[in-house]
């Protein structure tokens, strides 16, 4: 693919990280535009999305470091700051991130937790599924080999799977969001978090799916990778949440 972008002989721009810092920047201008129609306070959203941003990285690396190659990086520990050379875990991330903003949440609008969760979830669609374009001109996380007219250098475009399937996601989680809560809204979608709920299934079945082409190694754990099973808890919790009637708290 294309890995690097070269600016002169000496100095080469990676496309990964060119993608992510372009994506990052479109969410926070769509963060910005949300959060002014909603009733949620800027200070906290800003800061929340800080967090998100800082708790994703590190998270992201982390996961990739135990989890994928420890073998690699305990031989030497300096190894583990050379992000530049590649090497983060989504599901990471996203675990870290939203521990970090349920902390955060707790003790400055714990009132409004799951309003904030909603606010981001089609923030968080678009992020992964246009981030999948960096991971597709870096040329990691690559499809099996196939024959199919759509195939990328002989392989299953597992990226653009994963980015057509996240958008299509967000369209539907933005639909909802945009329904009326109390006249026309499905009783299971009306409560606080359902948008959420429905993206972390959504992205599950997702990323099911674009396991399921997937050709890179990152270590089977029981038949199938730790992303799979990540995956498979997801869409549980994901129903549950969305099923289960909150408990009334006692005046």
């Amino acid at each position: 693919m294309f890995p690097l972008i070269q600016i002169t002989s000496e100095i080469a721009l990676p496309t990964y990280y060119l993608v992510i810092s372009l994506v990052t920047c479109l969410c926070l201008f769509w963060l910005h535009e949300r959060q002014k129609s909603s009733n949620l306070p800027r200070n906290i959203v800003l800061d929340l999305s800080l967090i998100i941003m800082v708790t994703g990285f590190l998270g992201g690396r982390l996961f990739h470091v135990f989890f994928e190659q420890w073998d690699y990086y305990a031989k030497d520990l300096s190894l583990i700051l050379h992000f530049w050379d590649g090497g983060f875990v989504f599901f990471g991330g996203a675990i870290l991130s939203a521990s970090a903003a349920w902390i955060f949440l707790f003790f400055t609008d714990k009132k409004h937790t799951l309003d904030y969760f909603d606010l981001f979830a089609p923030i968080m669609a678009l992020a992964y599924g246009l981030g999948r374009i960096g991971c597709l001109m870096a040329g990691c996380c690559y499809g099996k080999a196939c024959d199919l007219p759509w195939a990328i250098n002989h392989r299953h475009p597992t990226q653009l799977y994963a980015t057509l399937w996240e958008l299509a996601a967000m369209l539907i989680l933005l639909g909802i969001a945009g329904i009326d809560r109390k006249n026309r809204k499905p009783a299971v979608f009306q409560k606080p978090g359902a948008v959420f709920f429905l993206w972390m299934i959504f992205h599950g079945f997702g990323r099911l799916l674009m396991e399921t082409f997937r050709d890179d190694f990152r270590g089977p754990v029981w038949g199938i990778t730790i992303s799979s099973w990540i995956s498979v808890a997801l869409i549980a919790l994901g129903v549950f949440l969305l099923i289960v009637e909150p408990q009334e708290k006692e005046s």
